[in-house]
């Protein structure tokens, strides 16, 4: 038997139904779909010192499953002191069963590690429904040794998915298990 992401799973058999009873689709291609999860970490460090940015890239390869990639300055910026073609920080854009499989472990593992967890905001849309959630360490997540870390960095963690609204952007979020502030069940 082949082997098929936990959530990917959900999707189509819990997912869709629920969403075309709770917004009134009249057809399961309306429902919208999770397209991708780009992840993104900031490194303003790695300007004075090169070993931070090969660090980053470990620790979000480790996090995310697959390579990451560093993020290069497009141009010179002398308060920052940032020269253009830097490495300034690490970006990855999870699509397939790898985007389900990272979204099962930050709802089911990462997020309840948070301290004072109480929920995502709701105010993280950008009004044309993708979502973007900032994480402030990355230690939340198993995969990551406390001992190696040398610094805490945070991330924001994008969903962009196929609609075009924000209200049925969250309905497909939280479908899928994301725990917002404000959510009535």
């Amino acid at each position: 038997m082949a082997y098929s992401a936990r959530l990917k799973d959900k999707y189509k058999a819990e997912v869709v139904p629920a969403l075309r009873k709770k917004i009134g689709y009249s057809s399961s291609m309306q429902v919208p779909v999770l397209k991708k999860i780009c992840l993104n970490q900031g490194v303003g460090d790695a300007v004075s010192d090169k070993k931070i940015i090969e660090t980053a890239i470990k620790e979000m390869t480790t996090i995310c499953g697959q390579k990451a990639v560093a993020t290069i300055s497009k141009k010179d910026i002398s308060n920052f002191k940032v020269r253009k073609g830097v490495a300034i920080g690490v970006r990855a854009t999870l699509r397939g069963d790898k985007r389900y499989e990272f979204l099962d472990r930050l709802v089911s593992v990462a997020l309840p590690r948070i301290r004072d967890f109480r929920g995502i905001n709701e105010k993280g849309f950008d009004g044309n429904g993708n979502y973007t959630l900032g994480v402030t360490e990355q230690i939340i997540f198993p995969e990551i040794d406390i001992d190696k870390v040398t610094k805490i960095r945070g991330m924001d963690i994008t969903f962009v998915t196929s609609t075009d609204s924000d209200e049925e952007a969250l309905a497909l979020l939280s479908e899928f298990g994301l725990p917002f502030k404000n959510q009535k069940k």
